[in-house]
């Protein structure tokens, strides 16, 4: 599976574009802040129906504009595909199909999977649970429509008890209506839990391969599921916190709350790596992310990696590239700020690649 060509009209700094890409390599260079980044968020959106940095769309919509549209022409088991953004602030977004609009979101997210890889990816270990469950998520619902669903399910009943919580601030507590809502997330979250814990076991190994590769180190890393919901019902435990989320306005227990426990030698990664293994670390989770979403999807999934170089020494650079290149990642987009660089860095695996430099939202 690739991208073939993208289409883009008023989107973040680019006012209209054009681009023809190549099936393997695609070399995007510019100045920082003339749109290389933007360039894969846009074909990040056609994946996921949304920006991987959690922009809001009123955020991506030019300043004197009142839309964006993306449009994207794939070749997926050698069949052709249009993939069509129409987005206006405010109002319901389309994401249409070969010219047919999905009626729900969650019915194109998985069709054209796709990692990106990005220096913000280090709040992953530096920052708090909810990046580390987001990058779950993403993981599971492009390999798993069920698990999608149930989570879209929960989600929306976690906002209605959320919501019914802090009409109760007036002391009149609709005890029947945080009973309903208690037991219908049961079954949601029972799928989420066991879902997360299947992915996870097979997830490790992977992982920890990628680390060793990566880093040519030996090193134990270690990457752990963590729920309340391992050592306890859910129904019991909304039931025995609900004084206390009824005092505190919001769901404080649930699957809403799991998080990923990240360790090297045993020990707290945030506090004891060294910024090499830290970054051989994030490295390795999104590769081995790419590698479990390839396996249960049948496709290679598209790889978008936005200017790593700057950010890695020169070995976990020929590491990874020749990880990249010896293991078959399908198509790959690089950004980087210096083309020279670039070709230097991929000229001894014998690649051509197709190369785009980027100024002030103009592709030439």
């Amino acid at each position: 599976m690739h991208l073939e060509s993208i289409k883009l009209t008023q989107f973040k700094n680019y006012e209209i574009g054009q681009l023809q890409f190549s099936p393997t390599v695609n070399c995007i260079v510019g100045l920082n802040g003339m749109g290389k980044t933007n360039l894969l968020d846009a074909i990040y959106y056609l994946c996921m129906c949304k920006s991987n940095f959690g922009i809001a769309d009123r955020l991506i919509v030019q300043d004197t504009t009142e839309f964006f549209r993306i449009e994207g022409q794939f070749l997926k088991e050698k069949k052709p595909f249009k993939v069509v953004a129409k987005v206006q602030p405010r109002k319901k977004k389309e994401i249409e199909l070969n010219g047919v609009v999905h009626p729900k979101l969650a019915e194109h997210i998985g069709l054209f999977p796709v990692v990106m890889i990005t220096p913000f990816d280090i709040e992953l270990a530096m920052d708090g649970s909810e990046v580390r469950r987001k990058f779950l998520d993403n993981s599971l619902a492009q390999i798993d429509r069920v698990y999608l669903n149930a989570l879209l399910q929960y989600n929306r009943l976690l906002r209605q008890r959320n919501a019914a919580l802090k009409s109760f601030s007036r002391g009149n507590v609709d005890h029947a209506l945080l009973d309903t809502l208690d037991e219908q997330m049961l079954t949601p979250a029972t799928t989420i839990i066991e879902k997360r814990i299947t992915f996870c076991t097979d997830f490790l190994p992977i992982f920890q391969d990628y680390y060793k590769t990566i880093s040519n180190e030996q090193e134990v890393v270690d990457c752990q599921y963590r729920s309340q919901l391992l050592s306890q019902d859910l129904k019991e435990l909304l039931y025995q916190n609900r004084e206390k989320d009824i005092y505190l306005q919001r769901s404080t227990v649930g699957i809403h709350k799991d998080d990923l426990v990240f360790l090297i030698k045993e020990k707290p990664l945030k506090k004891f790596a060294s910024q090499g293994q830290l970054k051989s670390f994030i490295l390795a989770l999104k590769l081995a992310q790419y590698h479990l979403v390839k396996v249960r999807k049948g496709n290679l999934p598209i790889l978008l990696l936005d200017d790593i170089f700057d950010k890695l020494d020169n070995n976990r650079v020929q590491q990874l590239l020749s990880l990249l290149f010896e293991r078959n990642f399908g198509q790959i987009f690089f950004t980087d700020t210096h083309e020279k660089r670039l070709l230097e860095l991929l000229q001894p695996f014998g690649l051509d690649p197709k190369r785009f430099i980027v100024k002030d939202g103009v592709v030439v």
